[in-house]
């Protein structure tokens, strides 16, 4: 069973057939899905599912914190299974490719308090931007 259907199942979220399939499809590493791309993903499993159902899914998915929706660039958002382990992105400028990265230390160290503006904050986005291997060999 996917680390995202076991977070699913432990707090009780009903799987039908269709929440299944689009749990299923989002399991793995580096896993950065467009709707569609989970649509089309979904439908060679489970034919019948549709379009509307995977997009309801997935907003209910980010709604409840176990897919994180990924906007890069004004491209198609992205829906990352990996919500429970603090992460940032790689982000390919040509592609768009997508991989998980931890880099090590505090994100908000960069920051200095004169930047700050008295905010209090709770949480650092960071993307990196660079060229994947294929397409610098290309």
């Amino acid at each position: 069973m996917s680390d995202l259907l076991e977070r699913l199942r432990d707090r009780g979220w009903r799987l039908t057939a269709q929440r299944r399939v689009v749990a299923e499809v989002l399991d793995g590493d580096h896993v950065h899905y467009t709707a569609d791309e989970v649509h089309a993903r979904a439908a060679v499993r489970l034919p019948e599912i549709a379009r509307a159902t995977v997009y309801n899914t997935l907003s209910e998915l980010v709604s409840i914190g176990e897919v994180i929706e990924v906007s890069t660039d004004g491209r198609a958002k992205r829906y990352d299974p990996n919500a429970r382990h603090s992460h940032q992105h790689l982000v390919c400028s040509k592609c768009g490719t997508i991989r998980d990265v931890h880099p090590s230390g505090d994100p908000l160290a960069g920051l200095p308090e004169t930047e700050r503006y008295g905010f209090t904050i709770s949480d650092a986005t960071i993307t990196y931007r660079g060229t994947c291997p294929q397409c610098a060999a290309g």
